[in-house]
């Protein structure tokens, strides 16, 4: 059949729509097929500040803006233990480890003209980005599944149906930006758990939740909060999506969930009282949806482009969420497969070859993430020393605001790698009970 399109994306989630923008403010002929109606309910409401050049760069900054939404200016974590007397030669511990904080605005980062970035209603934030493309020129269809990519001919055809009808669409590449269902990485069998990470989520949305009930400085109370629990590889998120609503969701290991009998009710409200102050802030809140659960949460491609066709944001990487990476990683692996995708298109050429520099691009920026967030769980009281110290603070907060893709590797991770091995190795070492269950032995994309 013929061509209709240059580019035909699926999914039109941050991702698909980011990427659309890109492409059709550069003059090509772009269509997104999302399988839902927006507004459509989504977790991972908290942006990092590496979000904010990719929306100015679009057009769509000051629409995100103008949408009210609430204002993140930096992150805090609290635990209830303190953590071992000694701090082991760091020198920012002045209090222990049952708190620790950051600030966007301590580091200048390229791009970002704004000292704060955003928590988002992602039923709202997706419809806006959605709509942006749309008034950029791309052609969206939404209630379209795509069901099939064929690249058996001279260019890819999406087998498609919507509104019950089946239609054939033939484009000159693919985007998959169809986020953890993984279209063509589940149809080209690429797609490959996580070797360490099985996690899940349980999440919902509190009216009236008092933000300050964990909160060491109360000013900073509508910062996101990770709390950890007394609970192995077990945390709860904290996030505000209006003045008075707050996500919350519980973070933990697939296995520790089947234990207790998939009892969804039962196991958010009994792992939360292992921080009885974080409980009884909940009960006196009101819930107002009903609990939903995030599987599948970690997994990788054994491939991400190819002829005609490359993966972006979650269709490529899913990384566990706990730093808030999975809309930077939409945002940015979008506009890093955009400029690879418009110098291919202008030489007529869609070979893999041409999306080399977005591959290792990606690929360096997800190692950074990976290994990070491995570190955490494996050590999570060493990310408070780092974050607390003034010889790493930076480099830590560099990672935190999503400025990932341009270092081999920030200089934190190396010392940081060092220092668990350390107390891998000494069972004597004061830091040692304080080892988490998960260790990832290559912290590596497959990709």
């Amino acid at each position: 059949m013929e061509k209709s399109f240059d580019v035909g994306i699926i999914g039109g989630g941050p991702a698909g729509s980011t990427a659309a923008s890109y492409l059709a403010a550069a003059g090509l002929k772009v269509v997104v097929c999302e399988a839902e109606q927006f507004p459509r309910e989504h977790v991972g409401e908290s942006l990092v500040p590496a979000t904010t050049p990719v929306l100015a760069e679009i057009g769509a900054f000051e629409k995100v803006e103008a949408a009210g939404f609430p204002r993140k200016y930096g992150a805090a974590w609290t635990s209830a233990d303190s953590g071992p007397s000694d701090k082991m030669g760091f020198t920012g511990l002045d209090h222990d480890f049952r708190a620790a904080e950051i600030m966007f605005n301590e580091r200048t980062q390229s791009g970002v003209h704004r000292d704060y970035t955003f928590h988002v209603d992602r039923g709202r934030f997706d419809q806006l980005l959605l709509d942006h493309a749309q008034s950029l020129g791309a052609t969206v269809r939404q209630q379209t599944r795509v069901h099939r990519v064929d690249f058996d001919g001279p260019h890819p055809v999406l087998h498609t149906t919507g509104d019950g009808h089946r239609q054939d669409i033939g484009v000159g590449m693919v985007v998959d930006a169809s986020g953890r269902r993984t279209q063509l990485g589940t149809q080209l069998k690429v797609k490959q758990a996580d070797p360490v990470f099985n996690q899940y989520a349980i999440h919902t949305w509190f009216d009236n939740f008092d933000r300050k009930a964990l909160a060491v400085n109360t000013e900073q109370s509508d910062f996101i909060f990770i709390h950890f629990l007394p609970v192995i590889d077990t945390w709860v998120w904290q996030i505000p999506i209006t003045d008075t609503i707050t996500s919350i969701g519980v973070v933990t290991q697939k296995a520790r969930l089947k234990a207790s009998k998939d009892n969804l009710e039962d196991f958010f409200w009994d792992t939360l009282a292992s921080r009885p102050e974080l409980h009884r802030a909940l009960k006196n809140a009101d819930q107002v949806k009903p609990l939903k659960t995030e599987g599948d949460y970690s997994y990788a491609l054994t491939r991400i482009c190819g002829d005609n066709f490359l993966m972006i944001g979650d269709a490529a990487r899913f990384v566990d969420p706990i730093f808030s990476s999975g809309v930077s990683v939409a945002l940015n692996s979008a506009r890093i497969a955009a400029k690879d995708i418009i110098a291919a298109h202008h030489a007529g050429d869609y070979s893999k070859k041409r999306f080399d520099t977005y591959e290792a691009t990606l690929r360096r920026g997800v190692n950074n993430w990976y290994e990070f967030i491995s570190i955490y769980y494996r050590l999570n009281i060493l990310f408070t020393a780092f974050v607390q110290d003034p010889r790493y603070r930076l480099d830590v907060l560099k990672m935190l605001q999503g400025d990932v893709y341009d270092d081999e590797e920030p200089k934190a991770l190396t010392a940081m790698r060092t220092i668990v091995k350390a107390v891998e190795d000494d069972p004597t070492h004061l830091w040692h009970p304080y080892l988490g269950s998960l260790k990832a032995t290559t912290a590596k994309a497959m990709f």
